[in-house]
């Protein structure tokens, strides 16, 4: 797996410049998914950067649409446009907005941000796919503080019920909210039992370890006529020392020494 591993470092050293180039926040939600998103479109995502509305894709949303400026950086990695173009991230009149947005960014499916939508627009995608007949999955990555939102536990009555095995949800669980800990501010545990009695097909792993994050996420469907749900053990701002497991880190942009600190952790290796 050197080869995400080496893509998941390229994609946080982008994250890093990306936010402090635009002065925004969510830096340490989008360091905490980048081996999920290497993995993904590394080895698992069927796309074509050439044709980026090809009927035949694989599709994926982001419903934590916050961090999207790792979405970005995966998909400028892949070939979906010219690295150079993340330089205008979150600048006045760029298409590369903070919460991430399919306007004029080819590649991405849905803009997202406002929290609870990504996985019932998922579900719909899905069961259209499959009364078509096609082979496409549908991926979705929400985080851990979302599964608050009720809206969720719609979508995820509707996926079983529909028995939608192509429908794939990541849950990147960092365990760090906003403002506090996600079990300070409504607790989810005991969380796969609940994924389980949905009627959903659950497994949980080191959202840091490729070959595992690979070999769940390229199997699904892990059981035939239910959805999957991964849930990814994460560490928010994971590969920057001084902004893991910090809520700091959700809102504040890397500047000044605390940038060069940050790029300096991260230059090792590809």
């Amino acid at each position: 797996m050197a080869d995400t591993e080496a893509l998941a470092l390229r994609l946080r050293r982008h994250v890093v410049r990306m936010t402090h180039r635009g002065n925004s926040s969510h830096v340490g939600s989008a360091l905490s998914m980048a081996d999920i998103m290497a993995v993904l479109y590394g080895r698992v995502l069927r796309v074509d950067p050439s044709q980026p509305k090809w009927p035949g894709r694989d599709r994926f949303i982001l419903s934590k649409g916050h961090a999207g400026a790792c979405v970005y950086a995966a998909l400028a990695e892949r070939g979906f446009f010219p690295v150079e173009q993340l330089e205008q991230h979150y600048s006045n009149g760029s298409v590369l907005s903070g919460h991430v947005s399919h306007k004029g960014v080819p590649g991405v499916e849905l803009s997202t941000g406002s929290l609870g939508h990504g996985l019932g627009v998922g579900g719909g995608m899905a069961k259209q796919l499959r009364r078509l007949g096609g082979n496409q999955r549908v991926f979705v990555v929400l985080s851990d503080g979302e599964c608050d939102e009720g809206s969720n536990w719609e979508a995820i009555l509707f996926a079983s019920h529909h028995r939608l095995d192509n429908l794939v949800a990541i849950i990147d669980y960092n365990k760090i909210q906003s403002l506090a800990s996600v079990a300070e501010t409504l607790a989810l545990e005991p969380f796969a039992d609940k994924w389980t009695a949905f009627g959903w097909a659950v497994r949980r792993v080191d959202g840091h370890d490729h070959a595992a994050l690979h070999a769940v996420l390229d199997g699904a469907p892990l059981e035939s006529g239910k959805p999957t749900v991964i849930i990814a053990d994460t560490t928010k701002g994971k590969g920057v020392s001084f902004m893991e497991d910090s809520v700091l880190w959700h809102y504040r942009s890397p500047q000044g020494e605390e940038y060069e600190n940050a790029l300096a952790e991260l230059a090792g290796g590809a």
